[in-house]
C-alpha cells in the first residue's frame, strides 16, 4: 500500500509488499526490500539500499547528507540489512569519500528513538541502541553490543560485540567484547554475564571470558602482559580469540 500523500522519485525501487504511509517522501537511487514498512513521515534519500522487513517509523531520516563539512556533494551509501526497526526521529547518514564512502547496518537491531548512526558507521546485527543513543563519524559496534539511554561515542571508537553500556555516559575509547561499562565516565564494571547467558554462551565459555576480564582489569596487568596472559590460557577457545583480536586491532586504546 503507498498512500496517497506520499511523494516518490521516479528512481526509487520497491520490493514486494512494501507499505508507504502519509506524507513519506524518498527520493534518488534509493532500493527498499520486500516486506518493508514506512508509516508516516518517513524521508529517506541518497543512495540508500535497505534490506527485507524493516520498520521505519514516524519522522525517521535515512540515508541524508552527512554532518561533516569535509563532505562536499560526493556519491556515498547507506546499506541497511533484513529486519530492523526505527523507531521515532532515528537519524542514519550516508558515508564520506575519507573512510570508503559507506555506512553499514547489519539486521535484526532495534534503534530507538532519537538515536544517530553518523557517517562511516559501522554497526553489526542484533544491536540495541536506546533513546537518544549517539554514534559519532567512524564508529564501529559488534552484534549483540547493547547501548543505554543517551549512551554517546566519540568517533573512531569500536564498540565490541555483546557488551553492554549503562545510559548516560561518554565513551572515548574502545569497549572489548563482553566487558558491561557504566557510569558517566563509563568505568569497566564485569562482563555481560546475563547477555551471554541468554545467547547460548557455554559455562566454560563464560568462566574463560570472565577469567581473561580479571586479567585485563583487576590484576595490575599492562594491556600487553594481560593480553600474553590471556593468550596462554585460553587463546584457542573462540570466545577468546574473538576478545584477543579486537584488543590487538584497538586505535583509540580501551577503556580502563
Amino acid at each position: 500500500m503507498i498512500h496517497e500523500t506520499a511523494i516518490i522519485s521516479a528512481d526509487v525501487k520497491l520490493g514486494t509488499n512494501v507499505s508507504i504511509g502519509p506524507y513519506c517522501f524518498i527520493d534518488g537511487d534509493v532500493t527498499i526490500g520486500d516486506n518493508c514498512t514506512l508509516h508516516s513521515h518517513v524521508v529517506i534519500k541518497g543512495k540508500t539500499t535497505i534490506g527485507k522487513g524493516n520498520v521505519f517509523f514516524q519522522f525517521t531520516s535515512i540515508g541524508e547528507d552527512c554532518q561533516d563539512k569535509k563532505y562536499a556533494g560526493e556519491e556515498t551509501q547507506l546499506i541497511i540489512g533484513d529486519n530492523n526497526v526505527f523507531r521515532e526521529s532515528v537519524t542514519a547518514h550516508r558515508g564520506t569519500v575519507q573512510d570508503g564512502g559507506i555506512t553499514r547496518i547489519g539486521s535484526n537491531n532495534l534503534f530507538m528513538i532519537n538515536a544517530h548512526i553518523a557517517h562511516d558507521c559501522n554497526v553489526g546485527s542484533d544491536v540495541i541502541i536506546a533513546n537518544n543513543g549517539t554514534l559519532a563519524g567512524h564508529v564501529s559496534v559488534g552484534d549483540y553490543a547493547i547501548l543505554g539511554g543517551g549512551v554517546a561515542v566519540h568517533q573512531f571508537c569500536n564498540i565490541g560485540a555483546h557488551s553492554f553500556l549503562g545510559g548516560g555516559g561518554i565513551i572515548l575509547r574502545d569497549v572489548p567484547p563482553y566487558v558491561m561499562v557504566s557510569g558517566t565516565k563509563h568505568i569497566p564494571q564485569g562482563i555481560n554475564s546475563e547477555g551471554l547467558k541468554r545467547r547460548g554462551f557455554s559455562a566454560d565459555a563464560v568462566r574463560a571470558v570472565k577469567r581473561a576480564y580479571k586479567v585485563l582489569y583487576r590484576e595490575g596487568n599492562t594491556l600487553d602482559s594481560a593480553m600474553s596472559i590471556i593468550d596462554s590460557s585460553a587463546g584457542e577457545m573462540p570466545e577468546i580469540k574473538t576478545l584477543l583480536t579486537f584488543l590487538k586491532n584497538t586505535q583509540r586504546g580501551i577503556i580502563r
